[in-house]
């Protein structure tokens, strides 16, 4: 399976709680990604971070107080400017920032964008890496945003050493 994986693109990390300006200018570009992944017929696989109502009780609440992506909420929904296809589109629904069931997937080649990219994109990013140690991974830096622009920067560095491609498409 060739396909695209749409990190986190969700509101609370947009223009929510934990939005950035850098995030909100990348929505346009993720879509248009979107579109020409399924024109070429990839598997678009949409991630959700998802936190229990008691977030703010776990370990990763008690690292990062800021509520956000509490499943159900608004903020949890995926951007109301990206198209979910229902019924081709898989989407996850990861509780931390690595989703773990990426072995179940048969990938012959992964592109991945979206948020933020010093956390859930490079973390899901190596574990595909460690999974998947033969196939091609590609991250489209201009299609992801980080915490700040210096943290987006040093996690591109770091997919790159870990031969990991980063493009900039945009």
């Amino acid at each position: 399976m060739k396909a695209l994986i749409v990190v986190d693109m969700q509101k609370d990390f947009v223009n929510g709680s934990l939005g950035t300006k850098e995030a909100q200018a990348i929505v346009s570009k993720v879509q248009k990604k979107i579109e020409d992944a399924r024109a070429q017929g990839k598997q678009i696989i949409f991630t959700r971070d998802t936190h229990p109502v008691n977030y703010m009780e776990t370990y990763e609440g008690k690292h990062l107080p800021v509520e956000h992506c509490i499943e159900g909420s608004d903020g949890w929904k995926v951007d109301r400017n990206l198209t979910v296809d229902p019924e081709k589109d898989i989407v996850l629904n990861k509780p931390t920032f690595g989703y773990l069931g990426w072995k179940e997937y048969d990938f012959e080649e992964v592109e991945m964008i979206g948020l933020c990219t010093d956390i859930c994109v490079i973390s899901n990013a190596l574990i595909i890496r460690a999974m998947y140690p033969d196939i091609d991974i590609t991250v489209d830096a201009s299609c992801c945003a980080g915490v700040t622009v210096e943290t987006h920067q040093a996690a591109l560095a770091t997919m790159k050493m870990c031969q990991i491609q980063v493009t900039n498409e945009a």
